[in-house]
């Protein structure tokens, strides 16, 4: 879910160190459409605080400062890179394709993959990224620590409400030289299955109307209430 931003812009410096960010309410579908929902805005706000503190408390560094108002957060002014870096932990549609197995089949071990950009065909390398000096090779080995070391602890945090974390979608931004955790923690970043099934949760992956995504979204807000 790409957020909007606010830059502050002041004579003091120590403003210019931070940036709001608001949330909307509304979502993009599979299909391009824009789908309004009330209260969207408001609940990623409050999720993602919720998962940059507790991401803190494993010393995961994190752009997020605190939560401002019902729809805002104030982050770090970050220098963001250019991509986003998706953590799969059972097979998607494209790879169960590839390598014949059923969908949704875990995974030994999580994929990590770059995307670039917003279309279809985003799926960059490794050496994509160093070559066109969108990061470095040291900076992109960093950010790939840290997404294995925050998908094992969001995936336990989930297990332990007898969920299934399916993928995560995390950015990176730079201030002062250090890397930071920047993007949210939301209904379009988050991919996760109820073992249980009390809730018929719709699938994830495939969220067009409304409907589904309150319920998808009321689902991950009760995953924090309580630890």
């Amino acid at each position: 879910m790409k957020p909007s931003e606010n830059k502050k812009s002041s004579k003091n410096e120590s403003l210019q160190d931070y940036r709001l960010v608001e949330y909307d309410d509304y979502f993009i579908t599979n299909k391009n459409k824009k789908v309004n929902l009330k209260h969207l805005g408001e609940k990623t706000a409050q999720m993602s605080s919720y998962f940059f503190e507790y991401f803190k408390g494993y010393n995961i560094p994190c752009a997020f400062v605190e939560k401002e108002s019902k729809k805002k957060v104030k982050l770090l002014n970050t220098d963001d890179f250019g991509f986003e870096i998706k953590i799969i932990n059972s097979t998607d549609a494209r790879t169960a394709k590839i390598f014949s197995v059923n969908k949704g089949s875990p995974l030994q071990i999580p994929l990590i993959e770059y995307h670039y950009g917003s279309s279809k065909d985003s799926l960059v390398t490794e050496s994509h990224l160093i070559s066109f000096d969108i990061c470095t090779y040291d900076e992109l080995k960093l950010m790939n620590r840290l997404c294995s070391k925050i998908n094992a602890i969001l995936s336990s945090f989930l297990e332990r409400r007898n969920t299934l974390l399916l993928e995560l979608m995390c950015i990176f931004g730079k201030f002062e030289g250090k890397i930071y955790l920047v993007g949210d923690f939301s209904p379009g970043s988050i991919k996760v299955f109820d073992n249980e099934k009390n809730d018929k949760l719709p699938d994830p992956f495939k969220i067009e109307s409304f409907a589904q995504m309150r319920k998808y979204s009321d689902y991950l807000l009760k995953l924090t209430n309580g630890d």
